[in-house]
């Protein structure tokens, strides 16, 4: 595909990085000539200086025939007007901006062909927010996704060595009396992820991932995992948008306290709330968060603008007795390094917007993409249309399709029912199929493969 990127910031940079290693044409465009040089220098793309929404500039970067615009400058009106710009004058046919003001967000009537022509809204604190939401309703996993419209989820958990899957081959986890309510498909271990088989073993430290409907998570979580508890008490560290929009979120079922040090803000905050405690101070002062009891804290989510307050505040509440603590870490080159240790979790804003971005960069009838381990795989849901007598596909089981090395299919939902990937499945037409690819160059072998009309090359 032909994709113009608006915006050589993190965002911007870490999609053009991504997508410029699927064999992309990619071309950023940014003010910073310095930031665009270096984002040149670790990529394959091309590069321009220039207003990101001037008609001019777009026109020589291609605009006319580019197959999407990516609009993901720091500046809202920046990104809507070249969108519009994009729309009006080139005629693109996919145009993507990120809005993070809910001036805006809150009136959806705005984003139309005939009005502002945004075909694809990305609010970087939205998805974040939704991502710790999750990962506070489900205690102990690492990474939780939707599929199927939320009747599926993938999640990602670590394995301690108290855990029962220890020693276990997966074999026998599967091949139960009644049909499985889970679907283990993926393990990262030694960074790397790959696909297990039946007689793969389960080691301590192994972050597996697995499949199950959206009904029957805790259940397994639980059997999974030894010592899980609700989530009650919550602190967070940071009164910004996410801050804000997740102390909203979570107030009417859980104790929330809320630390920010500007003042101004804090009085702004308290206005919004009935029942979060609002604190004026630093997210790495001892004292207050010893004070503040954080000794019973459940979970403390750092979540600043500042990565190193992040993981200061993080390590210090966890030494001082928070059962868990996560972070916001935006410099991607940080966030595995922290994760695992004294910080349970590391939130990347820039994966997380990207992840929301993969179902438009991908060929076919794909109508969902999760990025696995910030990137390491991805999880692709597709539908699969034909029949038996005109496809390769259809009516085939899953070990018949011969997929590459380093993808599987991990489930099918045909319907209310959920199916797990066992080799003996059969396709049907209208499923929806969730492939897991571990080996990212096999990604265009997949799509190849596995065409729109669920033909099999």
């Amino acid at each position: 595909m032909k994709i113009l990127i608006l915006g050589a910031g993190q965002v911007g940079g870490t999609l053009a990085e991504h997508l410029a290693s699927e064999e992309n044409d990619i071309t950023v465009i940014d003010t910073d000539l310095p930031r665009l040089r270096d984002l040149h220098n670790r990529c394959e793309i091309s590069i321009m200086n220039g207003h990101a929404s001037h008609p001019s500039v777009l026109a020589e970067a291609g605009c006319d025939s580019a197959d999407m615009l990516v609009a993901v400058t720091s500046n809202d009106e920046l990104n809507m007007v070249a969108c519009q710009v994009a729309h009006s004058l080139f005629n693109t046919p996919t145009k993507i901006a990120r809005v993070r003001s809910s001036a805006y967000l809150t009136r959806r009537e705005l984003f139309n062909p005939s009005a502002i022509p945004v075909d694809v809204l990305i609010s970087p604190e939205q998805v974040v927010t939704t991502q710790i939401r999750r990962l506070i309703e489900y205690p102990g996993a690492l990474q939780v996704l939707d599929f199927a419209e939320g009747r599926v989820q993938l999640v990602a958990m670590k394995v301690y060595a108290d855990s029962p899957l220890v020693n276990r081959k997966l074999k026998s986890l599967h091949e139960t009396p009644e049909r499985p309510d889970s679907w283990i498909c993926a393990i990262y271990r030694g960074n790397r992820p790959f696909i297990p088989d039946g007689n793969t073993i389960i080691h301590p430290e192994d972050e597996i991932f697995f499949f199950a409907a959206r009904r029957d998570i805790r259940n397994v979580m639980t059997r999974m995992r030894r010592g899980s508890r609700t989530v009650r008490q919550v602190v967070i560290a940071g009164g910004g948008r996410i801050g804000e929009k997740l102390a909203q979120a979570l107030e009417p079922n859980h104790r929330v306290k809320l630390i920010e040090q500007d003042n101004e803000r804090c009085q702004a905050l308290a206005e919004l709330f009935d029942d979060t405690v609002i604190l004026n101070g630093s997210a790495t002062s001892k004292r207050l968060l010893t004070d503040e009891n954080i000794d019973e804290c459940d979970i403390y989510c750092a979540l600043t603008n500042d990565d190193e307050v992040n993981v200061m505040s993080s390590m210090l509440a966890k030494r001082l007795g928070a059962r868990k603590v996560l972070a916001l870490i935006n410099n991607t080159a940080y966030v595995d390094l922290v994760q695992g240790a004294e910080i349970d979790i590391a939130i990347s804003p820039e994966q997380a917007t990207i992840s929301s971005l993969l179902a438009y960069l991908r060929h076919g009838e794909v109508v969902n993409v999760q990025a696995l381990r910030r990137g390491a795989a991805e999880a692709i849901e597709l539908v699969i249309h034909g029949n038996s007598r005109h496809s390769s596909v259809v009516g085939r089981s899953i070990r018949e399709l011969n997929l590459p090395e380093g993808a599987t299919i991990g489930t099918v939902i045909r319907g209310d029912d959920v199916l797990f990937g066992k080799g003996s499945l059969r396709i049907e037409d209208g499923d929806h199929v969730i492939l897991l690819v571990t080996d990212k160059r096999q990604l265009r072998e997949v799509e190849r493969r596995l065409q729109t009309d669920g033909r099999l090359r």
